[in-house]
């Protein structure tokens, strides 16, 4: 296999240089920033130009052995993001979320993964295709991606509604917590379905490295909290956490056949809420954009293969958005009018949980080893242009959608922390005059 070292620092370079560069772009265009990391990859790299009759195939022709290389540092990537993920999300939201986000949550996953499965079949020669395990293997990834929402673009715009700390915006803001969640496990379950077990041995395994990971968990948050009482803000206690957050992804998917993603967001999720979980998010994201997250991104781009694209693939990737973006309107929508929110609201909150992120190409990179269809009008299609489309579509429309859903929509009470705060204020404001005690005499 043909390997070298240099060649590796160039490519690497190279990848850094362009991530940066077109990641600022879309940022000033108003698209999120994993865009221009993606299409950076599919400039560098040979996936577009090598089609072309120029004699350019591309600035970065790696070799297999260079390939090798460079997805390892992917996947050092996205273990960064989802260990992030966990880090970030909320427990006590969760706990304190309830039913309602719990199954707007689990109706936001199950019907955009059903209608992506039903569209990917179509494409792949009708409902007869599901006979064919690689071919519904293949369907149910595709259902997969459209699973998991981010949330980031949304929260921007609840805040600019003044609506991020009402009841309706903690409760989108759990769901999509819950959503990814969910998203995951499905994930883990379909991995593990992959590998030829049966159904009720993945479920068995999935439970049990759940179960392995809390219980390890409570553990290590304890010894995490005796850490930081004993050497606090030191450099030790974020090693200690990117230590557990690697052997939470090694042990997931070496021991329990579930996505390393899942092991590395547990892990963020076991630290999540301590009072040095910030400082060591921030490590964790300073040394993930530094080189591992840009590589994740701008390998995806440089990896696709569109050897075999046509006006199909170009047709699929429009069923593939509107079926994304219907999957959560239509799912999250109709679950929060049944736990009785208004019609303009639950259409809100339907808006809302369409934006799609780094979870979504996450999924597609741990299910892209499967990516081999057979037959139909999808044969040898990447899906990849397909997930870039949604994420940039889902992006714009969802701030779109919101604003017009939620514009008019009257106040709801607030929650949390902020509105014990504007109690207190009022309190204060509206209080008499404190009496003045008369001067004393020396």
């Amino acid at each position: 296999m043909d390997f070298n070292v240099m060649h590796i620092l160039f490519d690497c370079a190279v990848i850094l240089l362009s991530t940066k560069l077109l990641g600022m772009l879309t940022r000033k265009l108003g698209l999120p920033q994993v865009a221009g990391m993606i299409l950076a990859g599919l400039l560098i790299g040979p996936a577009l130009f090598s089609r072309l009759p120029i004699g350019f195939g591309g600035i970065l022709q790696p070799t297999e052995a260079e390939m090798h290389v460079l997805q390892s540092f992917s996947q050092i990537g996205v273990v960064f993001i989802l260990f992030s993920s966990g880090l970030e999300t909320d427990r006590k939201e969760l706990k304190r979320s309830g039913l309602a986000a719990t199954g707007i949550a689990l109706m936001g996953v199950l019907v955009p993964v059903a209608l992506g499965t039903v569209g990917a079949l179509l494409f792949m020669g009708g409902f007869d295709a599901a006979a064919d395990h690689d071919k519904l293997m293949n369907a149910l990834f595709i259902g997969c991606i459209l699973a998991a929402t981010s949330v980031g673009i949304t929260v921007e715009t609840l805040r600019e509604l003044g609506k991020l700390n009402t009841r309706l915006g903690t409760t989108i803001l759990s769901a999509a917590i819950i959503d990814d969640v969910i998203g995951i496990v499905a994930l883990s379950i379909l991995s593990g379905l992959n590998g030829g077990s049966s159904i009720w041995l993945t479920l068995l395994r999935t439970v049990g490295f759940f179960v392995c990971a809390v219980g390890l968990g409570i553990g290590l948050r304890y010894f995490f909290r005796f850490l930081v009482r004993k050497y606090p803000h030191k450099r030790r206690t974020s090693i200690f956490a990117l230590c557990m957050c690697l052997l939470y992804a090694f042990c997931a998917e070496e021991f329990f056949g579930i996505a390393a993603i899942t092991g590395a967001y547990m892990a963020g999720l076991m630290l999540s809420g301590l009072d040095e979980t910030p400082v060591v998010d921030r490590k964790v994201i300073v040394s993930g954009y530094m080189i591992f997250t840009p590589m994740f991104f701008a390998y995806i781009g440089i990896s696709a293969d569109f050897s075999q694209f046509n006006l199909s693939g170009l047709l699929f990737a429009g069923v593939f958005v509107l079926l994304g973006i219907l999957g959560k309107i239509i799912g999250c929508g109709l679950s929060a009018r049944a736990f009785r929110y208004d019609g303009r609201s639950s259409l809100g909150i339907g808006c809302g949980m369409i934006a799609r992120g780094e979870v979504a190409l996450a999924v597609y990179a741990a299910g892209q080893p499967l990516i081999c269809y057979r037959g139909g009008v999808l044969a040898g299609i990447d899906p990849l242009v397909a997930t870039i489309c949604l994420i940039v579509v889902s992006s714009i429309l969802c701030p779109i959608l919101l604003k017009a859903t939620l514009r008019d929509t009257q106040p709801l009470p607030t929650v949390g922390r902020e509105r014990r705060v504007s109690i207190h204020a009022e309190a204060i404001e509206n209080a008499p005059p404190a009496p003045v005690a008369p001067p004393q005499e020396k």
